[in-house]
């Protein structure tokens, strides 16, 4: 069977060797054992289930959020040879009808579905009397409701599943699952621990870096100037932010593209297709853009805004160097996009159970930005994953700044705001922290500038009686 595989591997793909953690889940489900797969973004989970269905006999059907996704992978598994389609939004009803028709007619090996297909019974009604032979759930993290893209229509696929005739082999498979979220899949799919696959989050070709105090369209400016022949994205927490970014890279005669919700699925395809074949050098993008795009040599992923958590960080980040060569994760980070990300919490149709679960994400989003450790070593850590060694190529890991004691500054600071009885914003403390003597300051009893108390003998007695 293994020997099958390698051949259909090196026959359809060029490669001459499964990469990590292929082979062992390739081996479970060809045994019949449901399987889970953690693999990082660039893993080659594709691969763990299209090789199965060359082998096994009838249908494998593919449940999958990701439209953009859908029509690359189809595409490029028609070229190699493998019958293939999709069923999803993007199609009129005639279009759905047809290819319900051609594959109940035995024409494909493998149709991809968006889970809200589950949501109505006309496609599973479609499938009764098929031989479905295996089922693949792509981005299995949306199964859980403790995941950081929770879909409802997903709790259909154990309905599916059981009213499928015979056993349909069962494969899970996500880049991105703590170790809640991979309990919580593999009880609603009934999948044994023994048959969790995880290689590790690790993408050692990735260096990661955290900006603070920047001013972002001016680094943005000189990055992209400095990288005119490597290809990036961009991403922004709003479709306002999007849209600004864009004309602001254009005045720069950057070929630059946009990618939102608020597009036409017509717009949201052209944008993607131009980038994908380097007609367009930058893609600005919500969150809706990436999942699964097939685009190998993406050298940067610049967050231009804090992400909400770090399952999404990693899953956006992890668009760079999918072909393996060195590529940069960049965040940009300011405390009021926390605000921003809040405010996007609370307007969400959320149970406050699941509100209460989005900001402690949120709070390990924001550690991860003031953290002084590895960068990569603190998100394999949020995953329940080890590293041996810090990364060595990580912002953090190549900060040479020295230390410096500010104690005494810092109380400076502290002991100003206590004696002007807190009342006050930043700009009016620092104002008297320098010694101005603005009307501001002198009309309303604050206190003297800062060298007239600063060296007092009593001073220190001060700042004690502070805390």
């Amino acid at each position: 069977m293994l020997d099958h595989a390698h051949s259909l591997l090196k026959q359809h793909y060029g490669y001459d060797s499964f990469r990590p953690g292929q082979e062992a889940i390739i081996t479970n489900v060809m045994n019949g054992n449901r399987t889970m797969g953690i693999m990082p973004t660039g893993g080659g989970k594709s691969i763990c289930y299209q090789i199965p269905s060359l082998i096994v006999p009838g249908l494998t059907i593919v449940i999958s959020p990701l439209i953009s996704l859908m029509k690359d992978q189809v595409d490029e598994l028609n070229e190699l040879g493998i019958s293939s389609t999709f069923i999803n939004s993007s199609l009129s009803n005639r279009e759905v009808n047809e290819r319900i028709t051609m594959m109940q007619l035995g024409q494909y090996r493998l149709v991809y579905i968006a889970p809200e297909r589950l949501d109505g019974n006309s496609f599973l009604q479609a499938l009764s009397g098929l031989e479905v032979s295996l089922i693949a759930i792509d981005e299995a993290h949306c199964l859980s409701q403790w995941g950081h893209d929770f879909r409802p229509s997903y709790m259909r696929i154990p309905e599916l599943i059981q009213k499928l005739k015979g056993k349909p082999k069962v494969l899970a498979l996500t880049a991105t699952s703590t170790p809640e979220v991979t309990v919580d899949i593999c009880q609603a799919l009934d999948i044994h621990p023994d048959y969790v696959v995880q290689t590790g989050f690790a993408r050692e070709n990735l260096s990661f870096h955290i900006l603070k105090g920047q001013d972002r369209d001016a680094y943005i400016k000189d990055y992209i100037l400095r990288n005119r022949n490597a290809s990036g994205i961009i991403y922004a927490a709003t479709r306002k932010e999007v849209e600004r970014l864009v004309e602001f890279l254009k005045t720069l005669n950057i070929s630059v593209g946009k990618y939102h919700g608020g597009m036409s699925n017509e717009e949201r395809e052209e944008m993607q297709e131009k980038f994908v074949y380097d007609q367009l050098q930058v893609m600005v993008a919500t969150n809706a853009f990436g999942m699964g795009i097939n685009k190998s040599n993406v050298r940067f992923v610049i967050h231009y805004q804090l992400p909400r958590n770090i399952e999404s960080y990693y899953q956006e980040a992890g668009r760079a160097g999918r072909d393996g060569e060195k590529s940069e994760c960049i965040l940009l980070f300011s405390p009021q996009d926390i605000r921003i990300q809040q405010f996007l919490i609370e307007q969400t149709n959320m149970s406050e159970d699941r509100k209460e679960n989005e900001y402690r994400k949120l709070q390990a989003m924001t550690n991860y930005c003031h953290t002084e450790s590895c960068l990569q070593s603190y998100i394999l850590s949020y995953f329940g994953d080890r590293a041996d060694s810090p990364c060595g190529k990580c912002g953090n890991c190549n900060d040479d700044r020295e230390s410096e004691d500010v104690t005494r500054e810092a109380q400076m600071v502290f002991s100003c705001v206590k004696r002007m009885k807190e009342r006050f914003g930043k700009t009016l403390v620092a104002q008297v922290l320098i010694g101005s003597s603005v009307k501001k300051i002198t009309g309303v009893g604050l206190p003297p500038p800062l060298h007239l108390w600063v060296n007092e003998k009593s001073y220190s007695k001060r700042c004690e009686s502070v805390y």
